[in-house]
């Protein structure tokens, strides 16, 4: 399973954030570090100081390639996630989204 355990449309998550949108395209936050580890990976936030655990190397693959897709759930079929296997992963980018790891492109501003 993919580390943390979101939803659809545009509308505002916590602290005025984009809810996560995987018809929208995503990015890792540029104040993101990742970290590849046996077991996944591991991401660290310097503007927010948090850490979140990737729990395996297929939503590792996703998170890395997020920019290079039109959106999410084109990063996911390019990593080989199947339809019926998707919500985790959704879920797991959401978290993600919501603790600021992912940023939307279509945001302008960056915290």
């Amino acid at each position: 399973m993919p580390a943390h355990t979101v939803g659809s449309s545009p509308a505002v998550g916590a602290a005025g954030t984009p809810a996560f949108d995987p018809a929208r395209c995503w990015r890792l936050h540029p104040q993101v570090a990742v970290r590849p580890e046996s077991f996944g990976a591991l991401l660290y936030h310097f503007g927010t100081r948090k850490l979140s655990f990737l729990k395996n190397r297929v939503i590792l693959s996703v998170v890395e390639t997020l920019a290079d897709h039109p959106d999410a759930n084109s990063a996911l079929g390019a990593a080989g996630v199947s339809d019926a296997d998707k919500a985790p992963y959704l879920d797991a980018l959401g978290v993600l989204a919501a603790s600021n790891m992912l940023v939307c492109n279509d945001i302008e501003e960056i915290r």
